[in-house]
């Protein structure tokens, strides 16, 4: 089973990419430094982050983790900094996506080493 600290590292991995991503958006094709550099860095950080709990989680559940998190960090972050606004069919999709990301963390015995 993975340890609370393993959630931990992969929670960071999650933020560092949700940051990386949000800079990206404002990178204007990578043409701004500052928006670039934390880009860059951001998703560095990310996928290193990324690469410790793959030691003792399968990589399916921990990209499924990964992603589904940082879609919906993402989303939400679109949201309040940059209003972007949902409409109810895209917040019930983004409910299954975290719906998803729990089913195979507490019912699913994939993750299990």
């Amino acid at each position: 089973m993975p340890s609370s600290t393993t959630y931990l590292i992969l929670g960071t991995a999650v933020v560092a990419e949700v940051i990386a991503t949000t800079a990206l958006s404002r990178s204007e094709n990578l043409s701004r430094l500052v928006p670039s550099v934390i880009t860059v860095c951001g998703y560095s950080a990310a996928i290193w982050l990324m690469s410790f709990p793959m030691r003792v989680m399968p990589t399916g559940v921990v990209y499924a983790i990964w992603s589904g998190m940082g879609i919906v960090l993402i989303t939400c972050s679109a949201w309040i900094w940059f209003g972007q606004k949902l409409d109810a069919p895209a917040m019930v999709g983004l409910g299954f996506i975290l719906v998803g990301v729990l089913i195979v963390n507490i019912l699913s015995e994939t993750g299990v080493p």
